[in-house]
């Protein structure tokens, strides 16, 4: 999968890049990453890509010229390639969108924002629009970031280990169960004992209980939305009358 990136600082995407598992995805050859500046295109002695804004206000805006040209270089080099703009107004990142991107079979050219944001023009050439919170941050690349971050663990081999994004958090609407390592005591605090039983039914049914009990916890909205069987049902009263008793003892 290629992920292109539309930045007015490609530095800033080459150097987040360059390290971890991303890193090693680009080394073996499973995604591709790269940038185009949008300063390319200008045809001024000062590469202008933003001015003042029509109507007035603080702030410059990103002008259209530039950032179309660069759509359309983008569009060149990725002809099957979603364009995907990172913006305060766009749909807001979950692991439904997440999933989406990644088994659309389309490459991804993000289109990261500064200032004020873009002339609204630039978004007839645009596919979707994306924010990772309600929230203002400097520029689009960030979110950029971890959009690309989130679909390239859906691309087989990134991870290792297949069967690794599909028990994430969220991969079921659901929050991940805890986890453990060595040693088995520290400080007081110990291992659960049927995670050292070696009996995996018993063991799967203990991370399902504990995946709803986070869920109710810590977000619970993502309840109603979640895909829930008559074992869940049961296992999630069992969580609901626990948490109940902790809450009045």
């Amino acid at each position: 999968m290629n992920f292109l990136f539309i930045t007015l600082f490609p530095e800033f995407i080459e150097q987040a890049t360059s390290f971890s598992i991303i890193k090693r995805a680009v080394e073996q050859g499973l995604l591709t990453v790269s940038c185009i500046n949008p300063r390319d295109f200008t045809h001024d002695k000062h590469k202008t890509v933003d001015d003042t804004p029509f109507g007035g206000g603080v702030g410059m805006v990103l002008k259209v010229e530039p950032f179309a040209a660069a759509i359309r270089e983008a569009k060149s080099l990725l002809p099957n390639a979603a364009v995907v703009a990172l913006c305060p107004g766009g749909n807001t990142l979950n692991q439904s969108i997440v999933e989406k991107l990644a088994e659309s079979g389309h490459d991804l050219i993000f289109l990261c924002g500064h200032y004020e944001g873009f002339d609204e023009r630039i978004f007839a050439l645009v596919d979707e629009r994306i924010s990772i919170g309600d929230y203002v941050l400097t520029g689009g690349e960030l979110p950029a970031l971890v959009v690309m971050d989130a679909v390239a663990r859906y691309i087989p081999g990134v991870l290792g280990k297949e069967e690794s994004a599909s028990e994430e958090s969220f991969s079921e609407g659901l929050l991940e169960y805890p986890q453990y390592t060595r040693p088995v005591v520290f400080e007081g605090m110990e291992v659960p004992e049927v995670l050292r039983g070696g009996n995996h039914a018993l063991i799967k049914e203990w991370r399902r209980k504990e995946a709803l009990r986070a869920t109710y916890k810590q977000r619970p909205d993502l309840l109603n939305k979640a895909a829930l069987n008559k074992e869940d049902g049961r296992l999630l009263l069992d969580v609901i009358i626990e948490t109940k008793g902790e809450n009045n003892g």
